[in-house]
């Protein structure tokens, strides 16, 4: 670690619980974050700025004027770029250091698991369940922690799942291939700083998983209520018929 990037990263490294070496962990680290939306932005942004090496960002759409109002990480002449282009200019502002990867298609089967497992951590921040459980069963595979977020209207939630962890839930444990499909911004709004709250926290549970500091939320749902400003905290279990992670299913 050199003098410039000690001083960019004094106000962590002076934290007992991170140091030099949850530092330097960080430094060599690979994140992949799906979604370069509400969630992803605030995300991607706290991960480069507290020196995450490399970001892997991935997302297939195109900067809209409508997405200005919560995607922090696009700008007005931003419009009409892809999401990973435009998101790319502003991280690199931001950390010059951190390498992003931009990844403009939709990851899906072998594609998704090989970024999955070129990653210490993944953050889903997307916004489709299929999506959602697509990533969860890379996860699983990869045995890849997971830092899931979720915000809609003035409702969201955040959950940490680690296959590497024994008894762990995953994704599909909370959800099943039932759940609304259409529960999207795009169909019922959202409040802005709402992604921001959930965002920033995907990216501090990743950067606690890498540096070592603290517990993470796995085995956890934190659920926010933005409109009377409270948080609950509920268990969760691993479901021994989950068609994932279950005991039926994997023999364990």
């Amino acid at each position: 670690m050199h003098d410039q990037q000690l001083l960019r990263y004094s106000r962590q490294i002076m934290l007992p619980a991170v140091d030099i070496a949850g530092q330097q962990a960080l430094l060599d680290a690979r994140v992949l974050i799906i979604g370069m939306g509400g969630l992803g932005s605030p995300a991607a942004l706290y991960c480069a700025a507290a020196g995450v090496g490399t970001l892997a960002i991935s997302d297939f759409d195109e900067v809209d004027l409508s997405n200005l109002q919560r995607q922090i990480v696009h700008r007005q002449a931003s419009i009409g770029q892809l999401k990973v282009d435009s998101a790319k200019v502003t991280l690199n502002g931001l950390n010059p250091e951190c390498q992003i990867i931009t990844l403009p298609e939709k990851l899906t089967g072998a594609a998704l698991l090989e970024q999955v497992r070129l990653a210490d951590v993944v953050l889903d921040c997307s916004d489709r369940f299929s999506t959602r459980f697509a990533i969860n069963q890379a996860c699983v595979t990869a045995k890849t922690p997971l830092v899931s977020g979720a915000a809609i209207q003035f409702g969201g939630q955040l959950s940490v799942f680690d296959s590497r962890e024994a008894n762990s839930p995953c994704y599909r444990c909370l959800y099943d291939d039932s759940d609304d499909e259409a529960l999207r911004c795009a169909e019922n709004g959202v409040i802005a700083p709402l992604v921001g709250v959930i965002g920033t926290m995907q990216a501090l549970e990743a950067i606690k998983l890498i540096s070592g500091a603290g517990k993470a939320a796995v085995g956890r749902l934190l659920v926010f209520d933005a409109l009377n400003t409270q948080w609950r905290s509920m268990t969760l279990s691993q479901d021994p018929a989950c068609p994932v992670c279950g005991f039926e299913n994997t023999g364990f």
